[in-house]
C-alpha cells in the first residue's frame, strides 16, 4: 500500500508550501485515508495564515490533528474528506469526514472519522465542520417558532447558520451583509437579505458572525427589548469597542457568546461524535451547495491561500481536490 503523502504547510506567516510525508503503518483501529475533498474556512484559516492568532489563544485554537505551533511553521486544517483505504471492514470503502489538515493520505484512530451518509455528495461534505458550529450555535441561540432572526455577516458560518433558520417554522430570517453579492447566497438558502442600513429590526435574537465592530453594533440595534446577540465572531487579536450605554440596559439587551469547541450546555446529553453526525445529515440538503464558492488543486493551495487571505479571491468555502492517486 502507498505509504507516501503530501501536505500543505505554513512555512512562516503568510507563505505556505507543500511537504512530503511518508505515513507510519496503521495500528490496530487505526484507519489510512486517502483524501478526496478539503475546505478552507476564509475566516479562521486565513487568520492562522496570517500569523494573527493572539499568544494566549494558541492552546484554544490547536485543530485536531494540527502539527507544530503557531504562528509557524503549522499544518492546520480541519475539513476534510476522503475514502478509507485500509482499516476496519466496516470503514474500508466508506467516505468519511475528519477534522484533519489539507493532506493527500492520512492515518488517524478510526474512532476519528465519521461515516458520510449515502445522501450527501463528498464535495459538499467538507462543510460538514462549519454545519457543526452552526448547530451548536442554534442549541446555544434556542430559536423559537416565529421568531424574528437576522444573521449578520454572510461568511462561512453565518450562511450556514441561515441555511438551518430556514428551516424553522413560523420563523422570519434575514441575512444581513455589506456584500451586495450575498443576495444571491441568501436567495439560493432561502432566506430574506439586507444590506445593514435597510435591515429589518425589532427582532428576538440576532446572530453575529461578521467579525466586525460595526455588525456587532448594528446587531444591538436591531433587537427589540430583552432580545439577545449571539455572538459567533472571532476576533484574533483585534479589540472591539461597543456602545454598551444608550439605551443597551434600559432595553434588558443580552450578548451572549458561542463557540463550537465546547458542545452546548442546552445539549449536555450530545456528544461531539453526535453533532458531527447531525450536521452530516443536515448536508442531504442541495441549497447548501451555494456555500461552495471556489475550488482549486491541492498542489495550487500554496499560491491560492495568499489571494484568500488577502481577499483578492472572495471565498465562502474553498474546495480543494485531490487528484485520484493522492
Amino acid at each position: 500500500m502507498n505509504r507516501a503523502a503530501r501536505a500543505f504547510w505554513l512555512s512562516s506567516p503568510g507563505q505556505g508550501e507543500i511537504r512530503d510525508v511518508v505515513l507510519p503503518d496503521p495500528a490496530e483501529g487505526e484507519v489510512v485515508v486517502r483524501s478526496l475533498y478539503s475546505g478552507v474556512s476564509r475566516g479562521t484559516e486565513t487568520l492562522v495564515f496570517r500569523g494573527g492568532v493572539p499568544e494566549n489563544q494558541h492552546a484554544v485554537m490547536r485543530a485536531p490533528f494540527q502539527e507544530g505551533d503557531f504562528p509557524a511553521p503549522v499544518k492546520y486544517g480541519y475539513l476534510n474528506v476522503g475514502l478509507v483505504e485500509e482499516g476496519p471492514d466496516d470503514l474500508v470503502g466508506r467516505t468519511v469526514f475528519c477534522l484533519y489538515p489539507h493532506q493527500t493520505r492520512y492515518v488517524v484512530p478510526a474512532t476519528a472519522v465519521t461515516p458520510v451518509p449515502d445522501t450527501v455528495p463528498a464535495a459538499r461534505a467538507v462543510l460538514a465542520g462549519t454545519v457543526e458550529t452552526a448547530v451548536n450555535a442554534l442549541w446555544d441561540a434556542r430559536p423559537l417558532v416565529g421568531d424574528r432572526i437576522a444573521v449578520v455577516g454572510g461568511g462561512m458560518v453565518g450562511c450556514s447558520v441561515a441555511a438551518l433558520l430556514a428551516r424553522f417554522p413560523g420563523v422570519r430570517v434575514q441575512l444581513v451583509d455589506a456584500d451586495p453579492a450575498r443576495a444571491k447566497v441568501a436567495e439560493a438558502l432561502g432566506v430574506g437579505f439586507a444590506q445593514p442600513a435597510d435591515a429589518l429590526g425589532d427582532l428576538d435574537l440576532v446572530v453575529h458572525a461578521s467579525a466586525t465592530e460595526q455588525g456587532l453594533a448594528r446587531s444591538l440595534e436591531l433587537l427589540s427589548p430583552e432580545g439577545t446577540v449571539l455572538e459567533l465572531s472571532w476576533y484574533g487579536d483585534r479589540k472591539v469597542s461597543l456602545p454598551l450605554g444608550e439605551a443597551f440596559h434600559s432595553r434588558r439587551l443580552v450578548i451572549r457568546s458561542s463557540q463550537v469547541g465546547t458542545v452546548s450546555p442546552a445539549r449536555a446529553n450530545r456528544s461531539y461524535a453526535d453533532r458531527l453526525a447531525l450536521a452530516l445529515e443536515l448536508l442531504a440538503d442541495p441549497a447548501l451547495d451555494a456555500l461552495v464558492t471556489g475550488e482549486s488543486a491541492f498542489e495550487e493551495l500554496p499560491e491560492v491561500m495568499p489571494r484568500l487571505a488577502s481577499g483578492e479571491v472572495p471565498a465562502l468555502c474553498h474546495r480543494v481536490r485531490y487528484g485520484t492517486s493522492a
